[in-house]
């Protein structure tokens, strides 16, 4: 005999009130609460839009237009429900905060999109580490990885190997600017002694020299290299669907960036960790070297480490910053979170739109379906 469901916590008005002048943020759907403190800082609209909207119906917001949610957007706010609210939801309550004029239950269709997470029932075990889980989910992993969930990840079963999987973001600036600043200069000063040539290894007669007067269009040449390598990891490697019947490639997928899909805000997890980060920056810097004079390769590396260091601190940033309304972070917060919760095919670019421009990628406009 399968048992009841536990009976819905109920809050008074009053209780809620009290709540919301002690500093939390809750809103409702109709009669249903739900404690949106812990997700403030991270919501796409910002801080100041959700906390405008402590206390109300949110309802119409959720069923636009212009301000429809995406299904993962809905599925997301079950994870933060508390109870019901006691008595008339369109009655009276103090001060008026939790009434509205609009207020009505949820409608139908949006009912089976509304689901707690039932972490029992999932298809892993969230007790134990996911990694090597993921890989039996077959047919199943694309669909499950695109549902986010607001909990940590744990991917590994040793303890040394999950540190190392994970990172605190201001590593990326402490480890790789000094590196940056150290190249550069060293870089510089071997443009300054004027005896560099662009391919000296192919033709002495046709090569071309690089004097110090280089350096700056080299250092910004590595930046938009940076940029556009950052765009075809993303596309390409990072959202590759892999075979369902490939047990390892699905754990790579998951490992690559599924992972950050599945918990975006999981913040030990946002930017890359020095281990595997410089396993990949040791990579290109050898590229570059076979490639180009060192002089020449190492000014783009160090201007392509630079960008880099930028799109880690952007990323985390979008996710955990609150940028002002109208400037250009909050317009790429909104952007990513549409990648992240509604259009997972593109609008790929994380510190610009250039390449989704480029190679039309854009996330298209939809009024009914925006993300704030």
């Amino acid at each position: 005999m399968v048992p009841a469901p536990p009976p819905a916590v109920s809050f008074s008005p009053a209780e809620v009130q009290r709540r919301l002048a002690a500093g939390a943020c809750w809103v409702r759907c109709g009669a249903r609460l739900y404690d949106l403190t812990g997700f403030v800082r991270h919501h796409p609209g910002g801080e100041q839009l959700l906390r405008a909207r402590a206390g109300e119906d949110v309802s119409a917001d959720l069923d636009g237009p212009p301000h429809r949610h995406s299904a993962n957007a809905r599925r997301w706010l079950e994870q933060y429900y508390v109870g019901e609210l006691q008595g008339d939801p369109q009655g009276s309550a103090e001060n008026g905060t939790l009434t509205s004029a609009n207020t009505q239950k949820t409608d139908p269709w949006l009912e089976p999109k509304l689901k707690v997470v039932d972490w029992d029932k999932d298809l892993v075990d969230w007790r134990k580490p996911l990694l090597w889980q993921v890989g039996h989910l077959g047919e199943k992993y694309d669909e499950w990885v695109h549902q986010p969930v607001i909990r940590p990840i744990r991917l590994f079963h040793s303890d040394l190997i999950e540190a190392l999987s994970k990172s605190v973001w201001y590593s990326v600036p402490i480890i790789w600017m000094p590196l940056m600043l150290y190249l550069s200069w060293s870089y510089y000063r071997t443009l300054a002694q004027g005896n560099v040539r662009l391919f000296e290894s192919f033709s002495t007669e046709y090569s071309v020299a690089m004097p110090q007067s280089v350096f700056p269009g080299l250092f910004v040449l590595g930046m938009l290299f940076w940029s556009l390598l950052e765009y075809l990891i993303h596309r390409f490697l990072f959202h590759m669907k892999p075979p369902r019947d490939s047990h390892y490639l699905i754990m790579l997928h998951f490992i690559l960036h599924g992972q950050h899909h599945k918990a975006p805000f999981d913040e030990s997890r946002l930017v890359f960790p020095p281990v595997p980060a410089s396993l990949g920056i040791a990579f290109f810097y050898v590229i570059l070297r076979l490639l180009l004079p060192e002089a020449v390769g190492g000014t783009m590396f160090a201007g392509g480490l630079l960008g880099y260091v930028i799109y880690d601190m952007i990323h985390y940033y979008l996710h955990f910053g609150s940028p002002h309304k109208g400037s250009y972070l909050y317009n790429m917060k909104a952007h990513h979170a549409k990648h992240h919760f509604a259009h997972q095919k593109s609008g790929y670019g994380i510190s610009s739109k250039l390449w989704d421009h480029f190679f039309h990628t854009l996330i298209p406009e939809e009024p009914h379906l925006k993300m704030q």
